[in-house]
């Protein structure tokens, strides 16, 4: 059992959703709802027993299939329902949605050029901008702190998200290049003390050795 640290405010074990076709094929989902595949199920049910040694006051959930179908297996073990907080969603991907970065190169050059250079205010036309999108992201995440203060919550939610909010807790800026895995079912921990976001754990996995596969967000 891995060591997490005693509760300093508010605790909360942001967690990507399981695995999806999508993934495997290394599409872009953003908001497509796709769902969970078998493998995807798998991990979820491997990190709700891990998790289970832990008390949650809530569980909270993008409103996208496939974190909700992560997230009601932990909240079943909880005997907790799901709340849904749309601010979890992933970014949206305007017009690389449904494809590969690959297919982006050839497709659409110019957008893959802002994608990789991780362009703060491009939005893929139809989109939301990296910038736009994290200011959601960190609305959500202040919520959460302002009705959970002193608790320890679980939020499931996806890749563009977690990205945000790591680089937020670790004082990165948004436009680096990403030098950090973000496996599906991984706990991740944080710690809000009203100063600040903070990183106490990541990417913990142990559990899912017997059923994880790498998969793009």
């Amino acid at each position: 059992m891995h060591h997490i640290p005693k509760p300093i405010g508010t605790r909360i074990c942001i967690i990507r959703h399981g695995e999806t076709e999508w993934n495997v094929e290394k599409r872009i989902q953003g908001h497509t709802d796709v769902p969970l595949n078998e493998v995807g199920r798998a991990q979820a049910l491997a990190m709700a027993f891990n998790a289970a040694h832990q008390r949650f006051h809530a569980v909270y959930s993008s409103d996208l299939v496939r974190a909700v179908e992560t997230a009601q297996v932990l909240a079943q073990r909880e005997d907790l329902a799901v709340t849904l907080l749309p601010q979890l969603r992933e970014r949206h991907y305007g017009l690389f949605q449904g494809i590969t970065a690959d297919e982006g190169a050839a497709l659409y050059p110019a957008a893959y050029a802002h994608y990789v250079a991780r362009d703060l205010n491009y939005d893929f036309e139809t989109g939301e901008s990296l910038r736009r999108f994290a200011e959601r992201v960190a609305d959500g995440i202040d919520w959460l702190v302002r009705h959970h203060r002193g608790q320890t919550i679980a939020a499931v939610s996806h890749g563009g998200v977690l990205d945000v909010v790591y680089r937020r807790a670790t004082g990165r800026p948004l436009s680096t290049p990403r030098d950090f895995v973000i496996p599906n079912c991984a706990l991740n921990w944080f710690h809000f003390d009203g100063q600040g976001w903070h990183l106490d754990a990541w990417a913990d996995r142990h559990y899912l050795h017997e059923v994880l596969t790498e998969s793009p967000e």
